[in-house]
Formats: structure tokens, C-alpha cells, sequence
């Protein structure tokens, strides 16, 4: 076996995503014969400071300047992700990828890294961790949608979330999530009989409701199955405030209030209380620091979030750990650009003790590469929807690796500790 497979060749393609919009998918083959391949995903609720997905011209641009420069990687160790890394960068050395677009910084040094695994007939996981041992993240998957991601009518707030936390495996997790969405939407029916079974973007229920009557009918629906919420299984929510941020204030148009800055952490600290929240994510806008170390300081054993706030972005990160303004933090390797960059994140996470939450987004492909990089990293959960193809391509992948684990007599999915 080659224990340095060599890209021989790097093609790209324009693609849809599950939204219908175009991006970017790379082919990576490596010996001439080991094919990687990744997709692009992309947001709706974007942070302010995340890689630009495409420069102007769009994917068509992105795509053109990936063929003209395609020579730069032949002959790179596939599985060398900081060679890799420099190769996009000796084409785009821009903080944000703003010339070929973090699309295709993503999609090229992933498929390179699914091609060298592949190649060395490991997991992706394997060949992306030293680690010996690896433990399962929790899913955490929307089960009840609304903000960016879903219609007029629904909440402001983005996502209500479920993740089974009294699990003893990934099958049990995936099918008490699974069982919660079905309930919940049964739930809706009874309280709205015309709902026409609508959802959002990441396959969470759609209704007509508020945010306290969305929250309300997630509660009752565990509840109706025998699970009490910080038990059983643990509700949690995106607030996506960044999207309600005018500059002033919170404006919660759905809703019909405003919240002043101290206002809104009330506004967060009430439904974390009230509804046993184990997961807070994004509870005010992607600049608030100092408002979200509040929250922190409240609420030290609830995961307070950051997705906008830290984006990805080491840097980022470091002044959210110097202000205390989260204990964990969401890493999608699209927000970061590529692979390399999104890694030296997670060791970041990792030396200063804040929780990883690997996730998809909103417009999502069937590819299941960030299953991978959730045990990699060591992700305590692994944001990636319930239902809808592109989220379930997610899921039955860590049901694949860890029937696996099973025969190797080693599958675990992470303690509550």
C-alpha cells in the first residue's frame, strides 16, 4: 500500500445543493486510481466574518480559476493537509478565500484528504486524528424550524433541537430523534388541523406558531414518548440572534417586541430556564462578546454557542476565549475556507477546554465526509438535521462506522460527562 498517495489529477464541477443553488464539487484522484470527492455546502444565516463561498462571478469564476490552477496540486501527498492547504493559498492568500471562494477551499482539500484515506484503506477519521481511541458524538438535529430557514408564520427563533443525551449508542440516538420529529409533527396536527406538514430548510417542522408556543409543543411531544428534557434527551436552540440584529436592537417581527441588548439576554436566560435547555446557541448577535459572557456566567452547565460569534475562525476564537464569551463552539469547515484551517480551530477548542459542535448547513449535499470530521475532532455533538436525504446521508454514516466499531468490539458514543 502507498503510504503517500499522490494527486494525480484535480477536477471540479458546478452542482446544486439541496436548496437548488449552484456550488461546487471537486474530484481529488490520487495514484491514479483512489477517488475523493466533495461538495460545497451553504448557509442561509451567515456570520459577517466567515469565508467568502464564491468571488464575484460566482461558481462559474470559482470553477474557471480552479482549472487554470489545477497543475499547482499534481503531485502533492493527498494526505498531507498542510501541503494542500498552502497549494489553495499560493492561489488565494486572501483572509476571507474572496478570489477563488472558501467553496472551493473546502471541496478541494477535503476530497484530497477522502482520496488519501481511501488510499491508505483507513476511515477519513482515522488518517484526520493521531488519536488511538474515539468516542461518537450525540446527533442534535432540528426538529422545528423557523428564522432564516423557514416561512413567514413560523418563529423568529432559527432552530429548536433535540440530541438523545441518555443514549447508549448512535442507533438508539438516531431513532429516539427520529421518534421525537414524528411525535412533534403529530403534535402540530392536533393543535393546527390544516398544517400542511411543512419544513424548513434542515427538515425541522414549519408551523404557524410563536416562539414560546414552538417550544411548548416540543416539550409536550418528548414528553408524550416518556422523555423528560435534561434527562432522557436534551432540547436546545439556535436563536440565530445575528438575523434579529438592526444595529440597536433584537426586532423580533414575527414575534412583535424588540429587545434592548440586556433585554435579550433575559429573553435567552428565560427559555434556557424554562425549558431545561442543554444547548444555547448564538443568544445574541456575532459581535456581543461581552453578552454572551454573560450568558456563560450564568448558565456554565448549558453549552452556550458560538456559530456566528466564532465562525470558524481561529482568531475569532481566541478573543471569544479571552472574554469567557462561550464554552463551546460550532465548526463548519465551509465558514473557515478549508480543511487545515478548520482543524487548527478544533486544536484551539480543544487546548482551552471548549465543547466542538460539528455541523452541516442549511443548503447541504448527500456527501457524509463531516460525519467523519465530527469523531476527528472530537465534536461532543454533530449538528446534522433528522430527516430530508442530504441530513439522513449524515446520519447513516455513523450508523456505518459504528457497526464497525461493533465487530472491532470498540463502539461507544460519548458519556454525558
Amino acid at each position: 500500500m502507498n503510504e503517500l498517495p499522490s494527486i494525480t489529477s484535480i477536477t471540479g464541477r458546478i452542482i446544486h445543493n439541496s436548496r437548488g443553488s449552484k456550488t461546487i464539487e471537486v474530484d481529488v484522484m490520487s495514484d491514479g486510481t483512489h477517488l475523493g470527492r466533495a461538495c460545497a455546502p451553504s448557509g442561509a444565516s451567515v456570520g459577517k466574518y466567515e469565508a467568502q463561498s464564491f468571488p464575484e462571478g460566482g461558481p462559474e469564476k470559482s470553477l474557471e480559476i480552479l482549472k487554470v490552477n489545477a497543475g499547482r496540486f499534481v503531485g502533492l501527498d493527498a494526505g498531507d493537509l498542510e501541503s494542500v492547504h498552502a497549494a489553495v493559498r499560493a492561489i488565494d492568500g486572501s483572509a476571507d478565500y474572496g478570489m477563488i471562494g472558501g467553496s472551493v477551499a473546502y471541496a478541494v482539500t477535503i476530497a484530497a484528504a477522502d482520496s488519501a484515506a481511501r488510499a491508505r484503506d483507513m476511515p477519513l477519521f482515522r488518517l484526520l486524528s493521531g488519536a488511538g481511541t474515539f468516542r461518537f458524538p450525540y446527533p442534535l438535529g432540528n426538529i422545528l424550524g423557523g428564522g432564516a430557514h423557514a416561512g413567514p408564520g413560523t418563529p423568529d427563533i432559527q432552530e429548536i433541537l433535540i440530541a438523545a443525551t441518555g443514549a447508549k449508542s448512535v442507533r438508539e440516538a438516531v431513532e429516539t430523534n427520529l421518534a421525537i420529529h414524528r411525535e412533534l409533527g403529530r403534535v402540530i396536527l392536533e393543535r393546527d388541523p390544516g398544517f400542511s406538514g411543512g419544513r424548513g430548510d434542515e427538515g425541522g417542522w414549519a408551523p404557524e406558531t410563536d416562539n414560546y408556543g414552538a417550544l411548548e409543543m416540543a416539550t409536550r411531544a418528548c414528553e408524550r414518548l416518556g422523555y423528560a428534557p435534561g434527562r432522557e434527551v436534551s432540547l436546545g436552540v439556535d436563536f440565530a440572534a445575528s438575523t434579529q440584529w438592526n444595529g440597536n436592537t433584537y426586532d423580533y417581527r414575527r414575534g412583535g417586541f424588540e429587545n434592548d441588548a440586556g433585554e435579550q439576554i433575559e429573553f435567552a436566560s428565560d427559555i434556557i430556564k424554562k425549558y431545561k435547555l442543554a444547548y444555547a446557541e448564538d443568544a445574541v448577535h456575532e459581535e456581543a462578546f461581552e453578552q454572551m459572557s454573560e450568558l456563560a456566567r450564568r448558565f456554565p452547565g448549558v453549552m452556550i454557542t458560538g456559530d456566528d460569534l466564532t465562525v470558524t475562525n481561529a482568531a475569532i476564537l481566541q478573543r471569544a476565549i479571552d472574554c469567557g464569551s462561550c464554552n463551546a463552539a460550532i465548526l463548519k469547515v465551509n465558514q473557515a475556507g478549508s480543511l487545515q484551517d478548520a482543524m487548527e480551530f478544533a486544536r484551539l477548542a480543544d487546548r482551552n477546554g471548549i465543547s466542538l459542535i460539528t455541523s452541516h448547513r442549511s443548503g447541504e449535499s448527500t456527501d457524509s465526509q463531516i460525519s467523519h470530521i465530527g469523531i476527528a475532532t472530537g465534536s461532543k455533538l454533530l449538528k446534522v438535521g433528522i430527516v430530508g436525504g442530504e441530513r439522513v446521508a449524515k446520519l447513516n454514516e455513523l450508523l456505518r462506522l459504528e457497526e464497525h466499531d461493533l465487530i472491532c468490539g470498540m463502539a461507544r458514543i460519548r458519556d454525558r460527562t
